[in-house]
């Protein structure tokens, strides 16, 4: 064969002066849709052909462009399905150590089961009438709480993701201005913060009846309602706080706001400020149950406002201070509640000066006579099921130590914040009061079971609260929101992360030649 009979065509090159790539599209390409992606999508998928390469779901999104999923753009291969047949039908056989092992197991749960049915028979049959009664709801409740156990994990052993709503409705025109993670908030520190210094006194409190120091499980005493009035002012409500903001400090606010921004990185549910009930483990019932987190936190209020009345010499003589409350009003019809306010004035440094009102619950006599402001606060028990199974009426009086520490995994947030409101009230003790329901299925009847008593300093290393940090968190809290403009904010803890959001409207700090912290529902 000849040479003239070889052809080589050269192809046509296009040359790019300003770059690289084609200068023009080639016609078959024209109009054509185009996926859009982005420089930070991952190119690994394209040998990935069956899509299990990675059975984690934290990866299961991996390859996915930030562009969307891209299925408008997604090979169907339905022809080829059609055309494909299992030629193997060889049966797979399992190694001999695997075979029966599932019925094996199958078979060894029914006769325990069958066991137990049996023992629990032949327990019913020695048992007296109420005894038997007792025995039947016992079945049921473990029997109830297998099966909310079985439900609360999926099939791979893993707890569903609970989302709480938020403290308030997020509208989607409230802009973002800052991020603060726990992570990060957990690491400052403010040292050598003195002790704060009394600028206003007022308020009258009774005194303390230690006959409640001897009430045991087997000597309870029935809660009573109070009917007493409790004043919760805002900050920007407070005539002694706009008195002072024209001479003295510089940050204003109420102790149970400071604690609770002090105490955020221990939070669980969503706040705006407004105090919320934390536990380890959420209730699990919802709507009208007495057990919705809604109900227990208004059963809380109901069982602290009537306690730390009800250990008082009520009707006896009050312990005054220099000036008389200004809560109280003329037109009022009714008895005003036990309370004494200590405005206080600590030294942040930079010229910021914190101005807060504190409060002490009542007065009692020390060992030489002398009167010791305390604060009083009560822990309820609602269900043990739900709560670490430690039933308070058999483990109070012999473990009351496993109780408090079951209290602190379950409520750290809030019993970091009374320790607070404590340490910054400058009371001499802290009390506890154990009250619990009559029935578990009733929240309206309850009894004290026990208190306990703390000296504030003691018991925040107890539960390891880091006053340096509270501080820290306090003070970055303020300098962000001192770097702002003049108008009205919101902080508000994500329900469902560990950051705290500020974001603009709602009333929380108010800025102007001073700033004010004041809640938005009446509570602090």
């Amino acid at each position: 064969m000849a040479d003239s009979d070889y052809h080589f065509n050269i192809p046509n090159i296009q040359d790019n002066p300003t770059g690289w790539g084609p200068c023009s599209l080639p016609e078959q390409f024209l109009d054509m849709p185009y996926q859009q992606f982005s420089k930070n999508d991952r190119l690994g998928k394209v040998a990935d052909w069956t899509g299990n390469t990675y059975q984690d779901r934290r990866y299961a999104n991996k390859y996915q462009s930030q562009f969307g999923a891209g299925s408008q753009y997604a090979y169907f291969h339905e022809e080829d399905e059609t055309t494909f047949q299992l030629v193997d039908t060889t049966r797979v056989h399992k190694p001999m150590h695997h075979r029966g092992r599932f019925r094996m197991n199958q078979q060894r749960n029914l006769r325990n089961r069958e066991r137990m049915k049996q023992a629990q028979q032949a327990q019913m049959q020695v048992l007296s009438k109420t005894a038997k009664g007792r025995e039947r709801d016992r079945i049921q409740q473990v029997r109830k709480w297998q099966k909310q156990m079985r439900h609360k994990f999926d099939n791979k052993g893993q707890a569903p993701v609970k989302n709480r709503d938020a403290s308030v409705t997020v509208r989607p025109e409230w802009q973002v201005i800052e991020e603060m993670d726990f992570p990060r908030l957990g690491k400052l520190s403010l040292p050598n913060v003195n002790e704060g210094k009394d600028v206003y006194t007022c308020g009258a409190v009774e005194y303390y009846d230690k006959t409640y120091d001897r009430v045991t499980c087997k000597l309870e005493k029935p809660l009573q309602r109070v009917n007493r009035i409790f004043h919760k002012v805002t900050t920007t409500d407070d005539p002694i706080i706009r008195q002072l903001t024209k001479s003295e400090g510089t940050v204003f606010a109420t102790d149970s706001i400071i604690a609770t921004l002090m105490c955020a990185t221990r939070s669980v549910y969503s706040w705006d400020v407004v105090v919320q009930e934390t536990a380890a483990e959420p209730p699990h019932e919802e709507g009208n149950s007495i057990n919705s987190p809604r109900n227990l936190a208004l059963e809380a209020t109901f069982i602290n406002h009537n306690f730390s009345q009800q250990v008082l010499k009520m009707g006896e003589e009050k312990y005054s201070l220099e000036n008389p409350n200004p809560f109280i009003q003329a037109d009022e019809d009714g008895e005003v509640a036990s309370v004494a306010y200590r405005y206080r004035m600590w030294d942040l440094g930079d010229s910021v000066d914190l101005i807060v009102r504190c409060e002490h619950d009542a007065v009692m006599l020390g060992p030489n006579s002398e009167p010791q402001f305390i604060n009083i606060k009560a822990l309820n028990e609602w269900d043990p099921r739900c709560s670490g199974n430690i039933d308070w009426r058999q483990k109070l009086d012999t473990q009351r130590g496993a109780v408090l520490a079951n209290e602190l995994k379950n409520n750290s947030c809030k019993l970091a914040k009374w320790t607070v409101q404590a340490l910054l009230a400058g009371s001499d003790q802290i009390k506890f009061g154990y009250v619990s329901r009559v029935h578990v299925r009733d929240s309206a009847k309850h009894a004290i079971l026990g208190t306990q008593q703390f000296k504030p300093k003691e018991f925040a290393d107890q539960i390891n609260l880091n006053m340096d940090n509270a501080w820290g968190i306090l003070r970055c809290i303020i300098d962000q929101c001192m770097k702002l403009k003049e108008g009205k904010y919101l902080i508000m803890k994500d329900p469902n992360k560990v950051y705290l959001y500020l974001q603009n409207y709602i009333y929380m700090f108010v800025f102007s030649k001073t700033f004010l912290a004041y809640l938005t529902l009446g509570i602090g």
